[in-house]
């Protein structure tokens, strides 16, 4: 078994993303693809994301996290759900202010049956760079204290971009 897996469930426009291990940015472009199929659905009406498994979560991944998020407060009004058991976890998705974009639920409600696992898909250096960019433009977006963490990281970023561009 791998270090990491993400199961997912959809039913009548309620998805459930549940975050298995070292959830890290190698996992962005699936994470990204994911929330093209959500934003591509007519039916979407929120999405539950279970991190009670999840022992590792990074700023890419935050920021894809954050992203979906957004997505459900602008278009659906719909406030998408986090669980999360892990105490370090919770106060790192606090930290982000994720309590603006989420309902924050600290202990698991029920057992979450018939996930699929989601096949991990794979991404060039390049694709992973410009996704790692947007998702920490995100995060970014969120509040001031997000802005100044990430805003060198952000710049180097860009610049690496604008280099390797020309």
């Amino acid at each position: 078994m791998s270090g990491y897996k993400i199961l997912q469930a959809e039913q009548q426009g309620i998805y459930v993303l549940k975050f298995i291990g070292e959830i890290r940015l190698y996992l962005c472009s699936t994470l990204d693809r994911l929330i093209d199929l959500m934003k591509d659905d007519a039916n979407f009406l929120t999405v539950v994301i279970d991190l009670t498994e999840t022992t590792v979560v990074d700023s890419t991944t935050l920021g894809l996290l954050a992203k979906i998020g957004i997505f459900a407060r602008k278009n659906k009004k719909l406030l998408p759900t986090i669980i999360s058991t892990n105490p370090d976890i919770t106060r790192l998705i606090y930290s982000m202010g994720f309590d603006e974009l989420f309902i924050i639920v600290e202990k698991a409600a029920t057992e979450i049956e018939h996930l699929d696992e989601i096949p991990i898909l794979h991404a060039s250096e390049q694709e992973v760079r410009e996704k790692v960019l947007a998702a920490h433009k995100v995060l970014m977006d969120l509040n001031s204290n997000n802005r100044e963490a990430f805003k060198d990281l952000v710049k180097a970023l860009e610049d690496e971009q604008a280099h390797t561009s020309s």
